[in-house]
């Protein structure tokens, strides 16, 4: 006939009416605490092993490939970035045909603005764990985004004004491709244009990730 041996956790009994003893099964509990340091483990190394690879050519700012490893709180800057980049023209593929260039610099100082301000409300006990991500949206914005506004925006609008008040007659479509450099412009604009969508869909993939 088998015996069942049980073993408890602990036990709390009186003893002499006077003293409260309480006796705890340590082989049991060192088990469960392995089990949960296991667990809680795991749950860290996930939360801070979240990462990206990062192709810093297709951003403009390097040559490089590197592994961008993030948290929460990178997740919450990504997601207000990637609405910003998915809602606005510097986010999305540039129409050559339709679209107008000076809507298009409009769209691009505008986000300079708002990334700034978002990167701002970051609190600073928070830089911590977002360093990473802040230094690539800086270094995505002075320059992957600001070489290309720097040698065009100026002179481009300058000369669109001007022409626009001799045109009024043409489409903002049809004066912009008089410009005597457009092609030299439209190239490098597309081009700074694929560093954005690249950035906006690695700061989706960001974001989202579980």
């Amino acid at each position: 006939m088998g015996r069942c041996v049980c073993m408890d956790i602990f036990n709390i009994h009186f003893e002499n009416y006077y003293y409260l003893v309480i006796t705890i099964n340590w082989v049991i509990l060192l088990g469960i605490l392995v089990v949960v340091l296991g667990i809680i483990k795991t749950s860290w190394f996930n939360f801070f092993s979240n990462q990206v690879v990062v192709d810093e050519a297709n951003l403009g700012i390097g040559q490089n490939t590197i592994k961008l490893k993030f948290n929460r709180k990178d997740q919450e800057i990504a997601y207000k970035l990637w609405v910003e980049l998915n809602t606005r023209k510097i986010g999305l593929e540039i129409e050559k045909d339709h679209d107008v260039i000076v809507e298009i610099y409009n769209s691009w100082y505008s986000f300079f603005g708002i990334a700034r301000e978002l990167l701002k409300e970051m609190p600073c006990e928070k830089l911590e764990y977002s360093e990473t991500l802040v230094v690539l949206t800086i270094e995505v914005l002075n320059i992957g985004l600001r070489p290309h506004l720097t040698q065009w925006q100026a002179k481009f609008r300058k000369w669109y004004d001007i022409e626009c008040k001799n045109n009024e007659k043409l489409s903002p479509q049809e004066i912009q491709k008089q410009y005597p450099e457009y092609d030299l412009l439209l190239s490098d604009l597309i081009k700074t244009n694929e560093k954005m969508i690249y950035y906006r869909n690695l700061m989706k993939e960001i974001a989202f990730k579980s």
